[in-house]
């Protein structure tokens, strides 16, 4: 083959400086090697094969380039492509043959029959095919026997011969088959599959066709999807009626709904509306049979049975609308009568483990929680008023009163903590209803709560240790901040503090110091001005009495009575009525040489002597037996036990003369010394009551195991008394705090309308109050002209400067 002139030009670079000898060379290895092709050709591989088949499908391979090309070892070679003459050709019958074989082969899957051919050998053939550009009639072949062997197997489904669970059996059987064979077919034709199918967007993938084919001629048929659901639902009523049901058999037909997109519009509807009619049914009947307890442990075990069937074969689509209609059907319907019914009975029992499962059940539901906060606000109002509220106004409920409120607070704050979990709203429903109830009777819980500290910080009680009462404190201090009339509290806590400092009967200075610090802390310094104003006094009083007795000895004047006074600020202590009575000489003496003692450090002062909060100790001496005993007694008793150094026997009368003690009081007195446990008096006639005419003689006979005796005061009579007095007084304080708020009001705006002043009144004052108290304190300022009437509008009030 001559060269062109290209090929000249190539060879002459080439071989520029090269010796000639080489070039020469050159020529004959060509030629060798171009004898020798044939022989290479003949020994390659199989891909070789392939790949110089598909060169010369192209383009032909030149062997008569240059010898000179190689006349450099090394050097590259150049090649020459060129065009076939003819292009190769295919078998007429090749498509139908390659067809017939892969249609055997599908066949045999179809009837899980041996397959004759390798996949190997299959899928090369489906390869072919799809190089040849017959992929679109082998996709349309592939689908006409994939719909044919699926038609054929509908028959099977359309007879009436198999009950619920057959049927699904075999429909589960012949779903997996069709599954197994759509794999199995799908492999073979994988390659159509990822060229042509994915290609063309308007036909299915194999195994979405195999899935619609299925759906189409099989599952959508009327009667076969109305035997599989209703076979579907029968399974699943048996098994909430308490059957042990095939659950493999109920995913796997799921999962096929699902797979086959129909879950949804064939199955959920008819689903949801079977549970709901069930529940409702249930429901409804439950709640007549069972208790409240019952049906909660009921309504819970049916919700744990619904998530397991979520979790064994229902799809997870289901899970939001039917939990919903369980909860709807056996919960939300029911709230009101679930409360009604049983929520009284599991707080009064004090369930907690029921009352956890109802907070968490009512969660569920909407308003669930607002129902349960509801109700459990009224329950305490309910609760509570009767605790407090005393129509009968029987002492023995007053005198639990506080400890019963205190127990109850106590349940109710464990119930909140464990079963509702320290939800705010129920912690402010408490609060709101404990401050609603505590405020139906007016004064009377401040009182005995005021009563209620003082028997703790009593001296004496040995109930709790100083941590438990600390802690008791407390809780007392919840309760006070309930309660609106906060000056009736002051009133009787001062009175009895008063009582425990003068009698030296505080349990503690560091509780009564803790407790007016928590009282200080809840209403500010001004309510306890007074109080600390006590304490004060009292220490004051310390360092009074220890120099007066150092005065003593300078004076030398020793005496056989140990005086002890304590000095009191008139206006931080109760008002205590004026009282004479008859000293005996050297109790006045004394009262003298203190008199001018103190008067002489502080003049201008004025010091009032109060027998009532005196008391005194005796040496006694009951000559029948030797026995010495000392009496802790009060004045009165002093002044009366005095009297018998003198005579054995005295008469009522003249007890009377020659104390001077008031009626009412003696009765009391003398009652304590002849008829309560320790009798060192003996009364002629007995009996409880001190009449005119009775007769009292020393008990010359008296025992008593312990050496200092206390002698009680009858304290009935003088607590309703104290009790009378205490109240007006707190009235009377607060008729000047309703003057003063009204003052300030008027004051500020000038000019107000009377239901705007009771308004703006009600903001201010902290204590209950009636409007026609405030009408009465309106009309007494408009009498002191501190305020008018309007001339033309008497419903409006004008500020007087």
């Amino acid at each position: 083959m001559p060269l062109s002139s290209a090929n000249k030009r190539a060879l002459s670079e080439e071989n520029k400086g090269e010796p000639a000898l080489t070039s020469k060379r050159s020529r004959t290895e060509s030629k060798n090697r171009e004898l020798d092709e044939p022989e290479s050709c003949a020994t390659m591989t199989e891909p070789q094969k392939k790949a110089n088949f598909s060169a010369l499908s192209g383009n032909g391979i030149s062997r008569h380039a240059s010898p000179l090309a190689n006349a450099k070892p090394g050097a590259a070679k150049k090649l020459v492509i060129k065009n076939f003459k003819e292009k190769p050709q295919i078998p007429e019958n090749f498509e139908e043959q390659t067809w017939l074989k892969l249609a055997e082969a599908v066949g045999a899957i179809q009837r899980s029959c041996a397959i004759r051919y390798s996949l190997e050998e299959l899928y090369q053939a489906v390869e072919n095919m799809c190089s040849y550009k017959m992929a679109a009639g082998l996709y349309q072949q592939l689908q006409s026997a994939c719909m044919k062997h699926v038609r054929a197997n509908l028959q099977q489904f359309l007879g009436d011969t198999y009950d619920h669970e057959q049927f699904l059996k075999m429909m589960s059987n012949c779903w997996q088959a069709h599954c197994r064979q759509m794999i199995m077919i799908r492999s073979i034709f994988l390659f159509l599959d990822r060229t042509y199918v994915l290609q063309t967007s308007s036909i299915l993938s194999i195994w979405d066709m195999g899935l619609d084919l299925f759906r189409t001629h099989i599952i959508s048929h009327r009667t076969v999807e109305a035997r599989t659901v209703d076979g579907l639902l029968n399974l699943i009523e048996r098994e909430r009626a308490g059957e042990t049901v095939n659950r493999q058999l109920l995913k796997n037909l799921l999962r096929m709904l699902t797979d086959l997109q129909i879950y949804q519009e064939a199955f959920e509807k008819k689903f949801l509306e079977a549970t709901e009619r069930l529940y409702s049914a249930e429901g409804q009947r439950l709640m007549q049979e069972r208790d409240v307890p019952e049906y909660l442990a009921h309504v819970d075990k049916r919700l744990n049975e619904e998530n397991e069937r979520l979790l064994h074969y229902l799809d997870s689509s289901t899970k939001k609308p039917l939990i919903s209609c369980v909860e709807k059907q056996l919960l939300e319907q029911h709230l009101a009568q679930i409360l009604q019914k049983g929520l009284t009975q599991l707080l009064d029992e004090n369930r907690i483990a029921d009352l956890t499962l109802m907070n968490q059940l009512f969660s569920r539901v909407k308003d669930g929680l607002k129902e349960l906060c509801t109700a459990f606000s009224s329950y305490i109002k309910n609760t509570g008023r009767l605790i407090v509220v005393n129509p009968s106004n029987d002492a023995e409920k007053d005198k639990d009163m506080v400890q019963n409120l205190l127990d109850f607070k106590d349940k109710l704050d464990n119930i909140i903590e464990v079963c509702f979990a320290q939800n705010p709203k129920f912690v402010n429903a408490m609060k709101e209803a404990f401050e609603n109830f505590i405020n139906q009777r007016q004064n009377k819980p401040a009182e005995l709560i005021a009563k209620y500290v003082d028997s703790k910080l009593r001296a004496g009680n040995k109930e709790a240790t100083e941590e438990e009462l600390e802690k008791l404190l407390d809780k007392i201090m919840v309760l006070f901040r309930f309660i609106h009339g906060k000056d009736v509290f002051e009133a009787f806590y001062k009175k009895d503090l008063a009582k425990r400092l003068l009698v030296g009967k505080s349990a503690s200075v560091d509780a009564e110091k803790s407790m007016l610090s928590k009282l200080k802390q809840e209403c500010g310094g001004g309510f306890t001005s007074k109080l600390e104003g006590m304490f004060k006094d009292m220490e004051l009083s310390k360092d009074i009495v220890l120099a007066f007795k150092q005065h003593q000895q300078y004076l030398d004047a020793s005496q056989a009575i140990d005086l002890t006074v304590n000095i009191l600020t008139m206006g931080y202590w109760p008002t205590y009525p004026p009282c004479e009575v008859l000293l005996p000489s050297e109790m006045v003496y004394l009262q003298e040489v203190f008199k001018k003692f103190y008067l002489g450090k502080h003049s201008g002062r004025k010091l009032q002597w109060q027998p009532t909060l005196g008391h005194c100790v005796l040496k006694a001496e009951f000559n029948s037996f030797g026995v010495r005993k000392e009496l802790q007694v009060s004045l009165f008793q002093t002044l009366c036990l005095l009297l018998f150094n003198e005579n054995n026997e005295y008469t009522y009368q003249e007890i009377k003369t020659a104390t001077g003690i008031e009626d009412s009081e003696l009765r009391r007195t003398l009652q304590s010394l002849a008829c309560g446990k320790a009798r060192v008096l003996h009364k002629t006639p007995k009996g409880k009551d001190v009449e005119d005419g009775d007769k009292f003689q020393f008990n010359d006979e008296f025992k008593h195991k312990l050496y200092r005796i206390k002698i009680n005061q009858i304290q009935m009579k003088e607590t309703q008394e104290e009790n009378t007095s205490t109240t007006e007084r707190v009235f009377h304080d607060r008729q000047y705090q309703v003057d003063a708020a009204i003052v300030r009001i008027m004051k500020m705006r000038k000019t107000l309308t009377h239901n705007l002043l009771i308004s703006e009144l009600y903001n201010q004052l902290k204590f209950p109050v009636k409007p026609a108290d405030l009408k009465k304190r309106i009309e007494s300022l408009i009498d002191r002209e501190y305020m008018e009437r309007d001339k033309d509008n008497p419903n409006t009030y004008h500020y007087v400067a």
